[in-house]
């Protein structure tokens, strides 16, 4: 994990279960869409539906709150000034 940080890739966690397949240091692995660089996103992206957009909006909302729910999280929104 510590070379994956050193090259910028962020920490591979695999919260999503929305895998691909790219390629990173000369290998090809099987990466969570989550824990893409913004470059893998753009490029893994740039050619999809709405519709396959949305199931991945849907899949990725489904996931957080997954997550807010075994941790009970919840975002502090900041109250608006008047």
């Amino acid at each position: 994990m510590i070379e994956q940080a050193a090259q910028g890739y962020p920490e591979e966690r695999a919260l999503d279960g929305v895998f691909f397949r790219v390629k990173r240091n000369d290998q090809w692995r099987d990466i969570c869409f989550s824990d893409l660089t913004e470059s893998e996103r753009t490029e893994i992206t740039k050619d999809r539906s709405i519709e396959w957009m949305t199931g991945l909006a849907f899949r990725l909302a489904d996931v957080i709150r997954k997550i807010g729910d075994q941790f009970d999280i919840t975002a502090k929104i900041p109250e608006e000034e008047e």
